[in-house]
């Protein structure tokens, strides 16, 4: 049975018992409070003014993803005991004790993250159905903190470190939900080429924004370890906040590699965003992850404090257009190559840069800025990006990430990835015990091989192969000094040297095209919806078919641990332009 069949099971049977039970002494009135489009704070002056019960927003959701559902395939698995948990939060409200911060609101995880009433899959044919024994310290602090986990999102498989080229994972694919389609256009790419099921308008990256977007529940939980975070919270019109590396535990996270991987917040608005980054903060450091003590929390771990709609006033924005805005050209570069715009083609120099209708979006962002009274850098180049010489910059330096990439062929690119998989994989895999469905790397491309007609690797897993490939004490210091490059041009010569040079509070980087340089410095970034743009790939769409525009937003980018000062001017932008608007096919 498809995931979304089993979604729709269970909701039909989770809301039987709404009708047929209630909950006793209370009457319903959740008609008087819909869930459509509800931030957190709503939310929970609602239950507190005993206009809506957490039973009853519960309801609301696991019918929305009844209804709509098998048109966009956001959940993996919903939680059968949404319901009841509901009732007991309900119970603790009416005897006046509120854990925390989201006392009552039903959340999603992305399906990497363990829960010990849910399977934890990560998208792999091995690992269907698997419950792993014991739970994400993030999934602990937010049932601390009152939440409902009702369900666990689609994601592209193991977080998209499966299948590079020659044949590319498409984004939002898993082998056990297979595709995930973005809400502002849930419809099939029709291109003969791409005729596979993938989605006509991208959804960004493996953590599902989906369910989010469609409110199939109040915000949702991804994991970023080159931009899963930042890229699908764009794509589909969210907030999203990628933490500084440590903020937030990655103990029992299925890992790429522990250098760039965390977890962090996808939601409608910066408060519901803030709302959601302190309840998945620890209190004091994990034990089980020593990053932890990287940054010192808020008082209270309240971000909620930082949503200011004055704080633009005065603040220091750099506008990096060396690469983000401009196309630059390397030494060595060929002198062109075929770029797409509509349904026109041309033929432009170098890397980088915008299409006319983002770069007018991006346009209208910096007027707001200077509208809002911040100082406007321009330009503040982020010297790695500036560099002429590819050995210098940092588009030239990607990570290995597809059979190109083999051992012997990998010098033009960062081992880091593929080295941290097999070193950080086998690790979690140990944490397992007795349980687990495969032991080792080598055993889970073994598995998939075995079952590969039905379906385990559709793209083959070239990502899987080069991992395994690496001899973790022989290749130990060339990870290490690949690791160091990769500090060096994200932080020193990067994100640190732009904000040094100029001054800067952060830079504003377009769409999600900031996810990749915040990913590898480790380095927090917020992204916040603003514009909607035509969705024109090259090659272009077959005539007759009317793609709908995609959500465009803008991201701020700030040093480590400088979380509270984006937030800052996050909310002052969004509030300043307001520019989040639902998607039409799930009213």
């Amino acid at each position: 049975m498809k995931a979304s069949l089993i979604v729709a099971a269970v909701a039909a049977g989770a809301l039987s018992l709404v009708a047929l039970q209630g909950i006793p002494g209370q009457k319903p009135h959740a008609a008087s409070f819909g869930v459509v489009e509800a931030g957190i704070p709503e939310m929970r002056d609602a239950m507190a003014k005993g206009r809506v019960t957490s039973r009853e927003l519960v309801a609301q959701y696991l019918m929305r993803i009844a209804t709509y559902d098998h048109r966009v395939h956001a959940a993996l698995a919903v939680n059968p005991r949404a319901l009841a948990e509901a009732d007991a939060l309900d119970r603790e409200r009416a005897a006046g004790r509120l854990r925390g911060p989201l006392h009552g609101i039903p959340v999603a995880l992305k399906d990497n993250i363990h829960t010990t009433d849910m399977p934890t899959t990560g998208g792999a044919l091995a690992f269907a159905g698997y419950v792993p024994p014991y739970e994400a310290t993030l999934t602990k602090s937010l049932l601390d903190a009152g939440a409902i986990i009702v369900a666990k999102t689609g994601m592209t498989e193991l977080a998209n470190w499966v299948a590079g080229n020659p044949d590319p994972m498409p984004g939002n694919y898993n082998a056990v939900g297979r595709f995930g389609y973005n809400p502002y256009d849930p419809r099939p790419d029709p291109r003969e080429a791409t005729f596979d099921g993938r989605p006509a308008l991208q959804t960004g990256g493996s953590s599902s924004g989906i369910g989010t977007a469609a409110s199939f529940w109040a915000a949702n939980v991804g994991s970023d370890t080159g931009g899963s975070i930042i890229s699908p919270s764009n794509a589909n019109m969210l907030v999203g906040i990628r933490p500084t590396i440590g903020r937030v535990s990655r103990y029992g996270v299925i890992p790429i590699t522990a250098d760039h991987d965390t977890a962090g917040p996808m939601a409608r608005t910066v408060a519901d965003a803030a709302i959601m980054l302190g309840a998945l903060e620890g209190a004091a450091p994990d034990p089980h992850d020593p990053a932890t003590t990287t940054c010192t929390p808020p008082p209270g771990r309240d971000y909620t404090k930082f949503l200011k709609a004055d704080a633009l006033k005065g603040a220091r924005i750099g506008i990096p257009r060396a690469f983000y805005y401009d196309r630059i050209a390397l030494n060595g570069d060929a002198p062109g190559r075929p770029e797409g715009i509509g349904t026109t083609t041309t033929i432009t120099a170098g890397r980088g840069g915008l299409n006319p209708a983002q770069a007018k979006a991006m346009n209208e962002a910096i007027d707001v800025l200077k509208q809002q009274g911040a100082i406007v850098v321009d330009p503040a180049d982020v010297p790695s990006f500036a560099a002429k010489d590819p050995k210098d910059n940092f588009a030239a330096w990607d990570f290995c990430s597809g059979a190109e990439h083999a051992k012997g062929r990998d010098e033009q690119c960062s081992v880091n990835f593929k080295y941290g998989m097999k070193r950080d994989f086998n690790a979690w895999l140990n944490t397992l015990g007795s349980s687990a469905p495969v032991k080792t790397l080598t055993e889970l491309r073994e598995w998939n091989l075995a079952h590969q007609k039905a379906g385990a690797i559709k793209y083959g897993q070239s990502r899987l192969d080069i991992s395994d490939e690496m001899d973790l004490v022989g290749d130990r210091a060339r990870n290490d000094a690949d690791d160091r490059k990769d500090k060096l041009l994200s932080r020193d010569k990067g994100i640190d040297g732009a904000l040094k040079a100029n001054r800067l509070d952060a830079i504003l980087t377009p769409g999600g095209a900031g996810a990749g340089l915040a990913a590898r410095a480790g380095y927090p970034i917020v992204v916040v919806p603003f514009a909607m743009v035509p969705n024109a790939p090259t090659p272009p769409f077959p005539a007759g078919f009317d793609a709908r525009p995609g959500p465009f937003g803008v991201g701020f980018t700030g040093t480590a641990c400088s979380e509270p000062r984006l937030i800052e001017l996050a909310y002052a932008f969004e509030q300043a332009t307001k520019k989040r608007v639902p998607p039409a096919s799930t009213p």
